[in-house]
Order: structure tokens, then sequence, then C-alpha cells
């Protein structure tokens, strides 16, 4: 998929969104407790370019395309659906692999609303399945299925600061998105999050966080740690651009790293299509 392909795309999609303003998630990889509305569907769109450490020679560079679709449901759940478009720039002489990595679906629970007054913090859970659908020859995939359970906290400190903590565990599969990533085919892999968010006004908010994964057996992955300072400007009710810079160590993280992308909601859809439903002849 070329640069003024995903650009194209880009913009056909961001024309559009109308909605309420939207919950500051991305660019960062520590989630937040928030789930998309009942009878919503969310979109998230975001283009990564990585300079790879010096350990994943001849791999050189990393671009991720990632398109997202998250889908409200009763009871404060939320179904979650990824796709990944990943190349590779290697050095010369060798092959630089482009295509569809691995997909993967995911149910997300926010089973506690913070209270005003209350020590306790939101509260929410996800669980993701990432399907074997990207080549692990061009090591576009991992070549198993992962299943990856994470934990989120979210803290508010005033209306406009808030912290989100995420603990998670992969029980079988890896981390790894291309080349960036922990991989392991047996074993569990610890990963864990924290980012701080704050509110400049109704349009901006920015923040930074720390991402940090492990395996349990040295020989079955590398460690993963990095950190991004990014956020996100509403340009419309309903849509925004999201931008981060990313900063790493280990073989398991990039070196360097910039993202951009946008999030969008499309409101009450289900709702519109039962109306038009119900309404036929």
């Amino acid at each position: 998929m070329g640069l003024s392909v995903r650009l194209g795309v880009l913009l056909v999609i961001a024309g559009l969104g109308t909605a309420s303003r939207l919950p500051a998630q991305l660019p960062f990889y520590t989630d937040d407790t928030e789930v998309t509305q009942l009878g919503r569907v969310h979109f998230e769109f975001f283009n990564e370019i990585d300079a790879l450490q010096s350990a994943q020679f001849p791999s050189l560079r990393q671009n991720t395309t990632n398109f997202k679709i998250n889908a409200g449901l009763p009871h404060h759940l939320e179904l979650d659906f990824d796709f990944p478009y990943i190349s590779i720039d290697r050095a010369s002489g060798s092959q630089s692999p482009s295509g569809v990595g691995d997909v993967d679906m995911g149910i997300k629970w926010k089973f506690h609303q913070a209270q005003p007054g209350s020590r306790l913090p939101s509260l929410a859970a996800t669980l993701y399945i990432e399907f074997p659908t990207g080549d692990p020859r061009k090591q576009l995939g991992s070549g198993v299925t992962d299943y990856w359970l994470n934990f989120i906290l979210q803290k508010p400190f005033t209306d406009k600061t808030r912290l989100n903590l995420n603990l998670g565990v992969v029980f079988a599969g890896n981390t790894s998105t291309g080349d960036v990533g922990i991989r392991t085919t047996r074993g569990q892999v610890y990963t864990s999050g924290l980012s701080v968010l704050h509110d400049f006004n109704s349009r901006l908010s920015l923040g930074g966080e720390v991402y940090a994964g492990v395996a349990h057996n040295d020989q079955l992955g590398r460690a993963q740690l990095q950190g991004m300072l990014g956020g996100q400007y509403n340009l419309k009710s309903g849509l925004a651009l999201t931008f981060g810079f990313i900063v790493g160590t280990y073989t398991a993280s990039p070196h360097l790293g910039g993202q951009i992308g946008f999030t969008m909601d499309f409101p009450d859809l289900w709702r519109r299509a039962e109306k038009s439903h119900n309404s036929s002849p």
C-alpha cells in the first residue's frame, strides 16, 4: 500500500465523521478505561515509521499502518477489530517485504466508573486474540495465535489531568508487529504501560507514556522499553488528529519513531440501520 493510497484513504474517511468529542487514547499504546458508546462505531487510523535498533540489521526501518474499528455494546462492553499493514525496509541486498500483518479481535469491559470523592479509580479489562494472518517467513506475522489479557486503571487527578496504568500478560504467542515487539512462540510475556495526559483546552490534549514488556524466559524473547510524547488535536466534533514521537531501548523497541493518525466516530449507525429496517414496508 503506497503512501498516496494511505493518504487518500485517510482524507476520504476523514470527511465522513461527526460525533461528540473523542477520548484521548491514540497515539499512546497505554489504553484507557473508556469504551465506545452503545450503538456507535469508532474508527482509528495511524501510520508509524520506526528506525529500528542496530541489532535488527539488515532490517533498518519499519512502516506500520493500522486500521482499528470499535463498536459499542450493551453492559459497558466494546468489540474491537485491528488490521495492520507492514512494510520493512532492509539493507541493500536483502528483500524488503510488505503485506498484511496479524489481525486481531478483542473485547473490552469497563466494570467500574470512578465516583467523585472516591479513591477507587475507573477499572476495565481487555481480552485480545490475534490470528496468524501475516507471513512469518517475511517477518510480517508471528505464525502463532496470541492470547492477550490486559487490566486497565484510570485515575483522574483533576478534571483535566488523568493517569492510565496497564498491566497485561500474553498467555500464548508474542507482542511482535513485524520487527517491533517481543517474539516468542511459547511461554508468557508480561506487559505494562503508564501514561499521563492533560487537556490544555477543549481541542488540545498532550501527554507522555512509558511502555515495557518482557518474556518470563530470556531465551524466549527480547525485552521492550520505550517512551512516547504525543497528543490529540480535535479538528471538529468527532474528528481528531493524533501525533507522537517515540524513543526506545532494547531490541524489541524502535530506536526512534514517529506516529500520525486520526480518530473519529460514526454516531448511532446501528440505530439508524434498525430504524430504516423497521420503517421499510
